[in-house]
Order: structure tokens, then C-alpha cells, then sequence
């Protein structure tokens, strides 16, 4: 069975992660209204991505997991961020499916 990278929820068996360039960061925070489980703003007024142990992980391409129960909250920030600087992509193949450079 093939699963199709296209919506939300077509992801179910496909482990993905997320992560955000800094660089491009515009530390509006709209990430971490949608999904405060995985995004946090630091001091630095810049958004970061959490561990599943809610560390900041502040190092440059840094990823973490993204929970199925919060893909749409994920996705939705990836869409909505005003800086497209959030990446979701398949753990297995690097591909991004969610994000500025997903095809």
C-alpha cells in the first residue's frame, strides 16, 4: 500500500519531523499559538523547535518528532507562518512535505 503525501492524515503511517531556520524566523510566534507542544519562543525572540522531553532545542536544524495527534496544528503553522521558515518532512527519505520547499 502507497500512501500520498497530499493532506493531513495521509501521513498516518509515515514518521515525520519538523524544524525551523532561525534564519528566516520573524518570531511572530503564530507557531507556538498553534502547537505550544512543539514550538517555543526563546529569549532570543526567535521560535524553536521542543524535545519530547519539552527541551528547546536550539541548535541550527535541529528536529524533533511531530505527533500524529498534532499534525494539523503543525501543518497550520508551516502555512501560516509569515516568515516560511517551518519544514516538515519524512524522517525516512529527508523529503518535505509540509513547508516552503515541499513540492
Amino acid at each position: 500500500m502507497s500512501v500520498q503525501q497530499d493532506a493531513p492524515g495521509d501521513n498516518d503511517t509515515q514518521d515525520l519531523e519538523v524544524w525551523i531556520d532561525q534564519d528566516l524566523c520573524t518570531g511572530d510566534g503564530i507557531c507556538v499559538q498553534y502547537a505550544p507542544e512543539v514550538f517555543e519562543l526563546d529569549i532570543d525572540g526567535l521560535a524553536y523547535v521542543k524535545s519530547d522531553e519539552d527541551e528547546l532545542l536550539q541548535d541550527k536544524g535541529a528536529t524533533t518528532p511531530v505527533p500524529l495527534p498534532l499534525l494539523q496544528d503543525v501543518v497550520d503553522s508551516a502555512k501560516e507562518c509569515p516568515g516560511d521558515c517551518i519544514h516538515v518532512r519524512r524522517v525516512s527519505d529527508n523529503v518535505e512535505v509540509y513547508g516552503p520547499d515541499a513540492q
